[in-house]
């Protein structure tokens, strides 16, 4: 049955397909931006923060900061601000670490508000088009006077693709959103937990 279905007319014609399409559409979009978002910004922090610790206990305040510069990885964002901070009073430098930590987090989940309503909205329009699909199958059985299996099982076969193009749009949207989300929770671990450690250390560098 489904063989023979005008695919391309439901996607020209119903606006519940046009509206799960451009779900698709922006789920994908926004799943390959905030991979290769997070693809740069992977790393070893713990070798990177090594590497810019020596350098500032080497007393080359310039090659730390190099080497924080050379870095896209968050933990690195962050040791850059303390570094350029130090100049400021001993009290500032935890305040100018909370707000780089703040904005590295920001800068991690954008637009993933976007994709966690995609998840939810998707299935939730597809079963829109399901239900008004299935009152316009009943209405036109009606108006033909025939309700018989062959003419039932079609309209409403047809009307349920609505629903599985709903969760077709939104099960990617939920894998996505689930696997960025875990990736923030690990980066936003080793951002505090480097974080406070590097703080230490510039503490002792420039307050000592």
């Amino acid at each position: 049955m489904l063989s023979h279905f005008n695919w391309i007319g439901l996607v020209s014609t119903s606006p519940i397909t046009i509206v799960i399409l451009g779900c698709s559409i922006v789920t994908f979009g926004i799943a390959i931006e905030r991979a290769y978002y997070f693809w740069k910004r992977r790393g070893d922090p713990a070798a990177t923060m090594g590497n810019v610790k020596r350098k500032l206990y080497c007393g080359d305040i310039k090659e730390a900061i190099w080497a924080c510069n050379n870095s896209l990885h968050p933990v690195a964002r962050v040791a850059l601000r303390l570094l350029e901070s130090a100049k400021h009073e001993k009290d500032a430098l935890e305040e100018q670490m909370h707000i780089a930590l703040s904005e590295q987090k920001m800068l991690l989940e954008r637009n993933l508000v976007v994709l966690g309503t995609m998840a939810v909205m998707a299935p939730l329009v597809g079963l829109l088009g399901t239900v008004w699909g299935i009152m316009r199958a009943f209405n036109d059985i009606y108006q033909m006077g025939n309700a018989n299996l062959a003419t039932v099982a079609k309209p409403i076969s047809e009307a349920l693709i609505a629903t599985a193009f709903g969760l077709a749009a939104a099960i990617p949207a939920v894998v996505a959103h689930n696997f960025f989300v875990s990736k923030i929770r690990v980066l936003d671990s080793e951002m505090t937990n480097f974080s406070n450690d590097f703080l230490n250390i510039v503490k002792r560098h420039f307050f000592s």
